[in-house]
């Protein structure tokens, strides 16, 4: 039998994170500032592990680069442009979740910044990011 080479995008998750404070109340989104290339602003995220699910990716991803334990509220939307990622092409899950807590930038993230919605700088994210949020904001999906 012949070994047939397939090449296919590769598997990311990225979570939505709006934080709250111990009374519930709404304080803005997480974002990343990224320790490597392409550096800039991110949403929290990263490659789905073989044997995981994208649930299981999003909840591990999100502890490991901010140190919150979310919820997952809803699957967002699929972002699966070939650019969306100048490193190669991924196609990634984006998850809507709730966290309280502080975030704390570890793993790829240098930091974790807690962002009120219309003080997102978007002028220093990256990949397609904010469109991603811009979506998310105009309740599109």
């Amino acid at each position: 039998m012949a070994v047939v080479n397939i090449k296919t995008p590769y598997l990311t998750v990225d979570g939505i994170i709006n934080m709250q404070n111990e009374k519930g109340e709404f304080e803005g989104i997480v974002l990343i500032e990224r320790k490597y290339p392409p550096t800039g602003l991110a949403l929290p995220g990263g490659f789905v592990d073989y044997g995981e699910t994208v649930e299981e990716a999003v909840i591990r991803e999100m502890k490991e680069e901010t140190g919150l334990d979310v919820v997952i509220i809803r699957q967002f939307h699929v972002y699966s442009d070939p650019n969306r990622d100048p490193r190669q092409h991924t196609v990634s899950v984006v998850f809507e979740c709730v966290a309280r807590g502080k975030p704390k930038g570890a793993d790829d993230a240098k930091k974790a910044i807690i962002v009120p919605y219309d003080e997102i700088p978007f002028e220093k994210i990256v990949f397609d990011h904010g469109k991603i949020l811009k979506d998310y904001l105009e309740g599109k999906y």
